[in-house]
């Protein structure tokens, strides 16, 4: 159904193309355009947003491929950030249509009756519908493409803020039961932060009635989204892609001040194999062991024990050929086993994009700005989840360890044994032969949803450390809550520019 659907959009400059597929024995696989941008939602700080004209810039593309889809009958039905992607210019690709359906056939529109989507992201009439005969499907069905609208206007509010409204569209979340009683004029501080044009865009995507909420018609119409924004083509593309990664890599930022309570409790979702649809339907059925009955194309299966490199940032151009002879001698720092970092190795660090998050004031380096000539010479393709430390990787594990303890993220005992080698002494020749660690994360983040991946440590340029958080799945925004939550309770190690 995928396959299907997938195929027949054809090609839009703001979704993923389907090259080809095919099948054997054992694998069923789909070619994709490559996202050279890799993640948007990766680049975006959280609980800060992208501000007006960049927020303006992607929602744009988005209704656009939002757009194209209703127009060939087909609604996406699991618009959220884990889908929004990125090419080579900044420009936006929507992808994964494991849940598509079609909507109008034959010149017949028809409802849909799955139970689907994410609960921050998915529209009232699906998650509140009546199920008398299955927990999986609606008695009434709902119009996907305005369900499709809902969404949009949710990743529209995470553009400008960082962080999505509320938990889910029912009563169980107090944030929204306020949205509901105030009729949209909601006293949270979220929401406060938003001038009156976007509020007023913002209401009409996100009527409960799917009668009266907006259309794309309307959307296209109103005053906000109609504005001028210097970072987008008359042809709907990346005016000025440099200057569009300069804004949005200046505005991540690293607050080692801030406070980091400790979890109560580590939380993992069930996992089972997705169900079987009918393909004359083309709707999925839902895995119905997910939390809140919701299906998923993203589904929270178990990661493999084996080590798996997820993301394998680029480094010949920062770390090959540093020093690996520095003298190992103690200086003035809360951990005397820290070596100095060369001279050499700082200045070129400076050109990293990923490290400028970690300074007082962060900024893109201007040796980056002046060479620069696409958004992917700012901003690299792969996660900003990531830090380097002088510490020596034998020490460097028990204190990412402590520090996923108090966010409730189980440890493996492979830490445990590094930190009681540390402790003994007898740490000098182990760290010796180390040079990759990895620490596998399952939890639930801050709305309830699924969270796995794995914290990678490895050895880089023979006097540094880099520590990267690979997301497998969940809500990229929450993956970069979790990393800079990591990044603070070990703030002592982290190197910071300058």
């Amino acid at each position: 159904m995928e396959i299907t659907l997938h195929k027949y959009l054809g090609k839009h400059q703001n979704i993923i193309h389907c090259v080809g597929s095919g099948e054997d024995a054992v694998w069923t696989w789909i070619a994709m355009e490559l996202a050279e941008g890799g993640d948007l939602f990766d680049k975006i700080e959280a609980d800060e947003g992208v501000g007006e004209d960049v927020a303006h810039f992607y929602f744009t593309q988005l209704i656009g491929a939002v757009s194209y889809m209703h127009s060939k009958g087909v609604a996406h039905r699991d618009i959220k950030p884990e889908n929004v992607l990125l090419s080579a210019e900044g420009d936006l690709k929507l992808a994964d249509f494991g849940l598509a359906a079609l909507f109008h056939r034959n010149g017949q529109a028809r409802l849909c009756n799955t139970v689907c989507g994410s609960p921050p992201y998915i529209a009232p009439e699906i998650i509140s519908g009546r199920r008398s005969r299955r927990l999986d499907v609606l008695d009434a069905g709902y119009a996907a493409n305005i369900s499709d609208i809902w969404s949009c206007g949710v990743v529209l509010f995470v553009l400008l803020v960082g962080n999505t409204p509320w938990d889910e569209p029912t009563r169980c979340s107090d944030e929204f039961r306020e949205y509901v009683d105030t009729g949209g004029r909601t006293t949270d501080e979220l929401w406060r932060k938003l001038p009156a044009d976007i509020l007023s865009l913002l209401r009409g995507m996100l009527k409960l009635d799917p009668a009266t909420r907006f259309s794309l018609d309307e959307i296209r119409t109103h005053p906000w989204f109609t504005r001028r924004n210097p970072y987008l083509s008359p042809a709907g593309t990346s005016a000025n892609p440099v200057g569009l990664a300069t804004q949005m890599l200046s505005l991540l930022r690293i607050d080692f001040g801030a406070e980091v309570a400790a979890a109560q409790q580590a939380s993992a979702s069930a996992q089972s194999p997705p169900g079987e649809a009918d393909a004359m339907d083309l709707e999925p059925v839902p895995d119905t062991s997910r939390p809140h009955l919701l299906s998923s194309t993203q589904p929270e299966t178990p990661l493999p024990d084996a080590t798996f490199d997820w993301e394998r940032p680029p480094r010949l151009a920062l770390y090959d050929g540093l020093s690996a002879s520095q003298p190992v001698a103690s200086v003035s720092h809360p951990h005397s086993h820290i070596a100095p970092v060369s001279q050499e190795t700082l200045d070129r660090l400076s050109d990293d994009p990923c490290l400028s998050q970690f300074t007082p004031q962060p900024g893109v380096p201007l040796s980056l700005t002046q060479a620069a000539r696409h958004f992917a010479d700012i901003v690299p393709a792969h996660s900003l989840a990531r830090f380097l430390s002088p510490l020596p990787l034998r020490l460097l594990l028990p204190l990412l360890a402590e520090a996923l303890h108090r966010l409730g993220v189980p440890v493996p005992a492979s830490a445990s044994a590094t930190a009681a080698a540390s402790a003994s002494g007898d740490g000098d020749a182990e760290d010796a032969e180390w040079q990759e660690r990895w620490i596998r994360v399952k939890t639930v983040d801050g709305r309830k949803q699924g969270l796995n991946g794995h914290v990678v440590v490895e050895r880089v340029g023979g006097e540094l450390v880099e520590v990267r958080f690979v997301k497998a799945s969940g809500d990229p925004l929450e993956w970069r809550r979790f990393f800079k939550k990591v990044v603070v309770l070990c703030r002592d190690v982290v190197l910071v520019p300058g």
